[in-house]
Order: C-alpha cells, then structure tokens, then sequence
C-alpha cells in the first residue's frame, strides 16, 4: 500500500492551489488556521496539573502550588 501511495502524491504547491481553485482562497486559508490551532490545542501539558494529579500520574510535585493556579476573572466574587 505504501508504494501506491507515492504514485499518487502531488507537490504541496500544487495541492494548494487546487484547493485554492475549488473553494477559495478564504476558505482554504482559514482552514488552514483551524487545522494548525487544533494542532496546537492537542499537545499535553503537565504544568497544568496540581500536585494531586501530577502525584497520581508519577511527576514530582511542585513546591507551591499556588504558582501552578492561572488568575480567573471568573473566580471573583463581589
């Protein structure tokens, strides 16, 4: 299977600018964005966790857990 599939593969300049042809230039481009974002989104982060968590996966704790903790404007309270 693997050999018919370099039969099959284009330049990325071409592939690029049939799908430019066929849905635009907007489209292909924000796409594009969404693609990359997601990719982005898909990475783990260990410094999110709390200390709890990072010991129940087997990471080393941090010191202080305080400085773990991002600031949300959600969390105030009037």
């Amino acid at each position: 299977m693997r050999e018919s599939q370099f039969l099959v593969v284009d330049t990325l300049s071409a592939a690029v600018h049939d799908l430019c042809r066929e849905h635009g230039v907007w489209k292909t481009a924000r796409a594009l964005l969404l693609a990359a974002w997601k990719h982005r989104e898909e990475k783990n982060q260990i410094s999110d966790l709390s200390n709890r968590m990072r010991r129940d996966v087997g990471f080393p704790e941090l010191e202080d857990d305080r400085r773990n903790v991002r600031f949300n404007p959600w969390d105030i309270r009037l």
